[in-house]
């Protein structure tokens, strides 16, 4: 129930709407009750079931009988001056009038609760995806991608409709609730507390049904979360899944879990419609108890309600089943919607791993050297990716870090804008250490470029201009495109720099893509780069466009390069040999070759390929 709570404080910047609901529910009630228990005496003294009275007593507001006889006196006036035929005509106008009413304030109720239901909903969602950009990466290589989609999707709907739905029922319920019970209890003090004891008793039992319904909802919303992730993984990998003839068990495979997820939710929605029935008829069995009971007091000698009273009684109890009802079903709801909470809350409290201090430094400008000291890092086992490495790049110079996968390089690479944070050592940037940079600054500071071009289903315009938030020319853009020998390819496109480039970049070549980011990456024009294995995944082709490209991006910047390929290295100012988290050789490409160590095993490897 507390992170329920936790959700619920998303309604707060909401309190102006909040409180107009409720007064407008106050309202609502105030005319029900008014259209309903008031007018019984006058349609009794109308159809001379009850005798006009002649006199009344003095008004008293705090003695329900005062107030009673001297209506009936008021009403019974109204009788005998305008005659029976006109009065019921009257009284007809009222009871519509005061029905037409209550229904204008229930639907303003409901016009003021809108925005709360909608603005909660979007306001959670912002959060969510806000949280997502500042979770570490660590943290979506422990995820599956579905379940995170099924969590910011899937879940934030069903706080939807589970529980801001119930809001209308969480306002305006317990309040027709409260007002039908002071006016039972101010009607008759023993019956009413009679009552009281009763509707706790089918609260109760109508709570443990609650708690299996959560139960089962929370496992439907992790099923609804696998099978997004194996949606999300069939389309990335349809190609394979094509090309090795995987259709049939991929299809077989899907089948079952959907089945999974079918049996669950059936068994989930047979749990919630139990709601309505078991609580009708929990209802039905509490009037019929107050029939009984109240029946025995009112046929006692000494009883202070007469039969007219408690007919009054049981009315104005009929108006608390309805309620009552409303507010199961929104028990049930929003059980079956705290599970989501649950899953919801598991993004919105994920430890945020890479956090900036509050007296953070600004830094817009590098100006000296970057340097990592006695730095070692592992991921969550106790494996050591980097050991104890010391490395410094100065302004302008080019450093190449080579070796086998797994050893290291790409986390050495990954460290630097803070992705992850080491476990021991540092980074210091101009004698500044990384972590007390602020973040946006330090990232600010860099230009990424790795071997996957990271697109998005933009124009090829805001594609390049990524991340620059203060307005781009689009000759700054085309300016960057050239650099990046991006231009050409692009000017032949059917709409240019407005063109879409589809998922992921999949209307262009792989050489294409590449070139885009290296423009995204000129246009932004950093003082360091990084770049990962650039043109690792290129044709011959496509790798002399990029390679020439690089080339450019790098000119009078510093950077730090993953390279497989030797050949696109020699000309470093340092090469940076990693093995097994260590730095084993370091030196220009001469050197390192009359070593005749891991560099020059490479080189001869890729030299007899």
């Amino acid at each position: 129930m507390k992170k329920l709570f936790k959700i619920l404080t998303y309604v707060k910047p909401y309190w102006p709407y909040a409180s107009l609901n409720i007064f407008f529910n106050i309202l609502a009630v105030v005319f029900s009750l008014a259209s309903f228990a008031v007018f019984i005496p006058i349609l009794n003294m109308l159809f001379k079931m009850q005798d006009i009275p002649e006199e009344a007593p003095e008004l008293n507001f705090f003695d329900f009988e005062s107030i009673t006889q001297n209506f009936n006196h008021f009403a019974g006036q109204m009788i005998q001056k305008n005659g029976q035929l006109d009065t019921l005509l009257y009284i007809s106008f009222i009871i519509l009038g005061l029905y037409f009413l209550k229904n204008l304030f229930r639907y303003m109720a409901m016009f003021f609760l809108a925005p709360i239901r909608n603005g909660v909903v979007r306001d959670l969602r912002n959060d969510m995806y806000k949280k997502v950009l500042i979770l570490p990466i660590s943290y979506f290589s422990e995820k599956k991608k579905g379940d995170i989609i099924s969590r910011m999707t899937s879940d934030v709907l069903e706080i939807e409709w589970s529980i801001m739905s119930s809001l209308e029922s969480v306002f305006r319920e317990p309040i027709a609730i409260i007002a039908s019970i002071a006016v039972l209890f101010f009607m008759s003090p023993s019956l009413t507390i009679f009552v009281m004891v009763l509707l706790p008793i089918s609260g109760f039992l109508i709570g443990q049904i609650g708690k299996s319904l959560k139960r089962t909802s929370d496992k439907s919303q992790k099923r609804m979360g696998y099978i997004l992730s194996v949606i999300e993984e069939t389309i990335g990998g349809l190609r394979i899944i094509k090309g090795f003839t995987a259709i049939n068990s991929t299809e077989k495979k899907f089948k079952t879990i959907n089945q999974d997820y079918t049996k669950l939710m059936i068994k989930l929605y047979r749990k919630r419609d139990m709601a309505s029935p078991l609580s009708e008829l929990m209802g039905v069995g509490v009037v019929v108890t107050i029939l009984w009971y109240g029946g025995r007091l009112i046929l006692s000698e000494d009883s202070s309600m007469d039969a007219a009273a408690f007919l009054v009684y049981l009315g104005i109890f009929s108006q608390i089943l309805n309620p009552a009802k409303a507010i199961t079903t929104a028990f049930y709801n929003v059980q079956k919607g705290a599970a989501s909470v649950e899953r919801v809350e598991g993004v919105l409290d994920a430890p945020e791993l890479i956090e900036e201090k509050p007296q953070a430094i600004s830094k817009k400008e590098f100006t000296d050297s970057i340097e990592y000291k006695n730095l070692s890092f592992s991921y969550q086992n106790d494996v050591k990716v980097l050991k104890k490495i010391n490395l410094k790049v100065s302004k302008g110079k080019t450093i190449a870090l080579v070796g086998a996968s797994g050893g290291g390089k790409s986390t050495l690479a990954d460290l630097l804008p803070r992705f992850y944070d080491p476990q021991d050592g540092g980074i210091s940037i101009d004698g500044v250490d990384i972590k007390d940079i602020v973040i946006d600054d330090l990232r600010g500071l860099m230009g990424i470029v790795t071997q996957e071009s990271i697109l998005f289903n933009d124009t090829v315009f805001n594609n390049i201009a990524l991340g620059i938030e203060d307005k781009v020319s689009k000759e700054d853009v085309i300016n960057a495109a050239k650099i990046a020998n991006a231009h050409e390819f692009i000017e032949q496109m059917e709409e240019g720099y407005d063109s879409i480039i589809g998922d992921r970049g999949q209307k262009l070549s792989g050489g294409q893509r590449q070139r885009l980011s290296i423009a995204r990456a000129v246009l932004k024009n950093p003082p360091i780069m990084i770049l990962d294995e650039a043109t690792s995944a290129l044709d011959t082709e496509s790798e002399r466009l990029v390679q020439q490209a690089l080339e450019n991006l790098m000119k009078n910047r510093t950077s730090l390069i993953i390279a497989h390929r030797l050949s696109t290295i020699q000309h470093a100012d340092e090469i940076i040999v990693v093995d097994k988290g260590e730095i084993k050789e370091r030196g220009v490409h001469e050197e390192l070759l009359k070593l005749k160590g891991i560099y020059h095993k490479l080189h001869d490897m890729q030299a007899f390929a």
